[in-house]
């Protein structure tokens, strides 16, 4: 039997007050005590609109400190709450559950200790970008990268794709304690890239709009351009295909031929 307390992240979307789903703004609304995990004033101003008792999570990060550290902190926070046998909710930006570590563990944790807890989705920067960009994923694919993941691991790109890159302001960073990287980290990233990209493959700098009254960031550019570029944590960084999609005319035989077997065809 779940104890009394309990938790739900619920995703406040990307753009202030217009994405917010009905069920989100009840379970923000019936709560006991919100945690907002978001990075702007305005924000949580607008969040205590909503619920008397608002509590922001950013006091938790530190420069110099591991990222690992404040989600910790965030986590313990939330759940000191929940022990209590509190309502409790997290109110995060976009998606809780997309670039947002400590909602999972949040939930992760409350479950193992035998609270309710449960996620509520949002709109992410992810749907506003191909939304803004025209970008449909099902035409011939898109593939995501957390950019610092891309430059530690060996991965294999797929150039008849979408290439999405996540995070580039923090390029290279393995201390988990950094805000953003200078430009000489990004010009590892783009070396790492240009293994399967040309250096004057056209390269789309995003920004999502957080505010209703301002216009998304759309900016064209080149893969090499992207070093000099001003690019901060929030900006995504997206490589349209480099090939058209290769036709594999062996599975497209045996698929025909299966068709005759059958009587499709």
């Amino acid at each position: 039997m779940a104890q009394l307390g309990s938790l739900v992240c619920v995703g406040l979307g990307m753009t202030l007050g217009s994405h917010l789903s009905p069920l989100a703004r009840s379970h923000i609304e019936q709560a006991d005590v919100v945690f907002a995990g978001v990075s702007d004033g305005v924000v949580e101003l607008w969040l205590q609109r909503l619920h008397a008792d608002v509590r922001s999570l950013q006091p938790y990060y530190r420069e110099g400190q591991s990222r690992l550290h404040t989600y910790e902190q965030m986590v313990e926070a939330m759940l000191a709450e929940v022990r209590q046998g509190k309502r409790v909710v997290g109110a995060f930006y976009g998606h809780p559950g997309v670039f947002a570590l400590p909602p999972h563990r949040a939930i992760e944790r409350a479950r193992a200790e035998g609270f309710a807890a449960h996620m509520e989705p949002g709109i992410s920067a992810e749907d506003c970008l191909y939304a803004d960009l025209g970008i449909d994923p099902g035409r011939v694919g898109c593939q995501h990268f957390e950019a610092s993941q891309l430059m530690f691991y060996r991965r294999r790109l797929d150039t008849s794709a979408y290439l999405v890159l996540w995070q580039v302001g923090i390029a290279g960073d393995q201390s988990l304690a950094r805000f953003s990287t200078p430009a000489v980290y990004r010009e590892i990233l783009v070396d790492v890239l240009a293994q399967d990209y040309p250096r004057t493959h056209p390269a789309v700098i995003y920004k999502v709009a957080t505010l209703p009254i301002h216009t998304p960031r759309i900016e064209h550019t080149t893969l090499q351009g992207l070093v000099a570029a001003e690019i901060d944590l929030h900006a995504t960084v997206v490589l349209p295909p480099a090939r058209e999609l290769e036709p594999n005319r062996e599975v497209r035989e045996r698929l025909r031929q299966l068709d005759r077997d059958i009587g499709y065809a």
